[in-house]
């Protein structure tokens, strides 16, 4: 029987080194073995959509649990982390954050 998977959404630019450091470090959390967690992310280029950089243009990266719903999708924004929290720190967090 396979983990559930739970999908996260990365808010980001393109050249935001900020959000490029976040990213690895999911990567990393996905790669680990055996994996802590089991999530997909989903990165969304705020520059694409005028709501989403009028939202976040000066808070990326922003990372967000996807819920699926009868009403769309919802996010649940998960509490910035400082650019030099570890993996295991993030993950610490997902974890915490993860919604039920």
């Amino acid at each position: 029987m396979s983990s559930p998977s739970h999908q996260l959404v990365l808010f980001s630019k393109p050249g935001c080194h900020l959000c490029e450091g976040l990213e690895e470090k999911l990567v990393a959390i996905q790669q680990a073995d055996p994996c802590p967690l089991v999530f997909t992310v989903d990165i969304r280029d705020i520059t694409t959509r005028p709501e989403w950089f009028a939202a976040y243009q000066y808070e990326i990266p922003v990372l967000c649990w996807a819920i699926a719903s009868p009403k769309g999708e919802q996010l649940i924004t998960i509490p910035r982390q400082s650019p030099r929290a570890s993996a295991e720190r993030i993950l610490k967090v997902l974890q915490q954050t993860l919604p039920s």
